[in-house]
Parts: C-alpha cells; structure tokens; sequence
C-alpha cells in the first residue's frame, strides 16, 4: 500500500474533499506547490487554480478547482483551508472547469492590478 496523507479542503460554507491521497499539488502564489507524505509543516497563501489530488488505487488525479485561499502542512495532516470557491471536475468530463477557472484567473488579474497600483 502506498503511503498516503490526510487531505482536507474545505470553504467557509461547506467541506469540498476529506479523503486520503498520495500526493497533492496546489497553485501557491510563488509558483506550483507539491505535498507528499512526511512534508515539512507549512503554512502559506496559494492562488486560484486547480488543485490536484492522486489518490490511491486511481490513474487519473482529482481535481478541484479553487479561487484562493491557505495551505496548512501539518505532520500526518494536509488541509487546504480558506477556500472562496470551488468547482470539483468530474473525471474525464471537465465541462464545469472552464467558467469557475476563468473567473479565478480574472479574480487574479484583479488581485495582481490593486497589488502593484501606485499608492
């Protein structure tokens, strides 16, 4: 059995995924983040974007989508927490992705202009 990680992903409304997996990538603001069983603990901001779960026994990753928020790495606990929005692609049939991932890069942008205006 391969050695896997506690996932959480939650928002304020609702929890989105709890399950384990073997490892987790996230879109964190200073580039692409990969959790493995036995990360360091961590505590940082990521961006919105897709988040990619390989779960055991599966080929093909979970994706869920997300427009921000935290990642929390604790020993034998990963959880994505903070999340404002999300859309869980079915497998093979991403056709919700699309909308949700563009108001995400929009949301982004928009972040990235009030960011960097002069003040």
């Amino acid at each position: 059995m391969a050695h896997t990680i506690r996932v959480e992903v939650v928002s304020a409304e609702e929890q989105i995924f709890a399950g384990e997996a073997e490892f987790v990538v996230l879109p964190g603001i200073m580039g692409e983040l990969g959790i493995y069983p036995r990360h360091t603990p961590l505590l940082t901001q990521i961006k919105p974007g897709a988040v990619r779960l390989k779960l055991p026994n599966q080929d093909q990753e979970e994706l869920v989508f997300v427009q921000g928020g935290f990642l929390e790495v604790q020993p034998n606990l990963h959880r994505r927490s903070g999340a404002r929005d999300r859309a869980r692609a079915a497998r093979g049939d991403p056709q919700d992705a699309p909308p949700r991932l563009t108001r995400a890069d929009s949301s982004r942008q928009s972040a990235r202009e009030r960011v960097s205006a002069p003040t």
